[in-house]
């Protein structure tokens, strides 16, 4: 419970990530017993391996192939006599200067590869030989298609583009628009852009139902404009991405105190397509609570230069201090409606002041010429 964040758990406690900063999700599947589901997807499992097992397994199954085959061969040319006849002319064997296993090997790789060297060649008094010829231009064309396909789709693959969307080290906490908003920044540094690019943030915090059943790692949705449309991004300057802490925020009661003790993480997802191959993108990043900094905001990062703007990504992460109530958006919410609502009965209350302080007045005088506060500048 401590490491999730549940009762119990200690706020000196390092809180263990669920998404890392680079956006891999610190997850491990054990005690997985349906591994043959797996080998029912054959191709995505080769495609999700590492590099170093993915050329293994391309370079075996080229060599198995080739040395299963020219094994055969060399069973043909063997059972047939060929190897006993090497010097006679008038025999004609299965496969011509085919004299031994590594002949059979080198002639198996030249089928495959349909290198042909002139050396060694099918004769047409061997049919067995024609049919293992078919059978291995066939298969061989079938491992080509496959193990070339896995290795174009594993290095065409758009992780490496997201390596290349940014997020800002730090989320801030700060007005704007009188709000208390929750904000982070992402940019883009390659000048080819990410099309249709959308923006999503899920709060990971382990909750306890009012039924006593401990949620861990529950997910909620933070609202960055998705009613609006501002979740979808024109990404071609660093953009900076906003939560309004409202109503069915779950900041709502959060004030500076309270995210200083609380415990959770925001998870932010950036997806697109690619625009160089039309691929799907998808780039992650967290904040942990101490990642969060109350009354701080970024700095800007675009100027105008001669004929084009110009983006500082030195700047990228730097935020500064600004002043931030400490109190919650909730607390924040009632005194400005306390505010509004005193503004609103103060100004009757001057009126009918005014009026007994003057008599009755004349009842053709508007209101705002019987109230001395409210009448011209003469009057004052």
């Amino acid at each position: 419970n401590a490491a999730l964040g549940g009762p119990g758990g200690a706020r000196g406690r390092k809180r263990q990530r669920y998404v890392e900063k680079d956006g891999k999700c610190n997850v491990q599947h054990g005690n997985v017993r349906e591994t043959y589901r797996y080998l029912t997807d054959i191709f995505t499992t080769l495609v999700d391996l590492k590099w170093r097992f993915s050329l293994l397994i391309f370079i075996l199954a080229y060599a198995l192939t080739w040395l299963f085959f020219g094994l055969i061969w060399w069973v043909i040319a063997y059972s047939r006599g060929d190897l006993e006849h090497l010097g006679d002319h008038t025999w004609t064997p299965c496969v011509n200067n085919l004299n031994g296993f590594v002949s059979a090997f080198l002639f198996s790789i030249e089928t495959e590869t349909t290198i042909g060297y002139g050396h060694r060649v099918i004769t047409d008094t061997c049919p067995e030989g024609i049919v293992l010829l078919l059978l291995q231009a066939i298969l061989g064309s079938m491992v080509n298609a496959f193990m070339v396909g896995c290795m174009f789709v594993k290095i065409s693959q758009p992780n490496k583009r997201a390596e290349t969307l940014v997020f800002s080290s730090h989320a801030v906490v700060s007005l704007r628009d009188d709000r208390l908003c929750l904000m982070f920044r992402v940019g883009d540094l390659r000048d080819s852009h990410i099309v249709e690019a959308s923006i999503r943030a899920k709060l990971i915090q382990s909750k306890q139902t009012q039924e006593g059943e401990f949620i861990p790692l529950d997910q909620t949705d933070l609202s960055v404009g998705f009613e609006t449309g501002d979740d979808r991004l024109f990404l071609v300057s660093p953009l900076i991405i906003s939560h309004e802490i409202d109503e069915r925020s779950p900041f709502w009661d959060v004030s500076r105190g309270q995210l200083e003790r609380d415990d959770f993480e925001i998870v932010v997802i950036l997806e697109g397509m690619v625009e160089a191959t039309g691929m799907t993108c998808q780039a992650r990043s967290s904040y942990l609570a101490d990642e969060v900094l109350w009354g701080h905001r970024f700095t800007p990062l675009l100027s105008l230069e001669e004929g084009f703007y110009e983006v500082d990504y030195g700047g990228f992460h730097h935020t500064v201090p600004v002043p931030t109530p400490a109190c919650s958006a909730r607390q924040l919410a009632a005194a400005a409606a306390r505010r509004d609502a005193h503004l609103y009965w103060s100004i009757p209350s001057r009126l009918d002041e005014a009026a007994a302080a003057g008599g009755e007045g004349d009842p053709e005088m508007s209101p705002r010429e019987s109230n001395g506060t409210l009448a011209s500048p003469e009057s004052r």
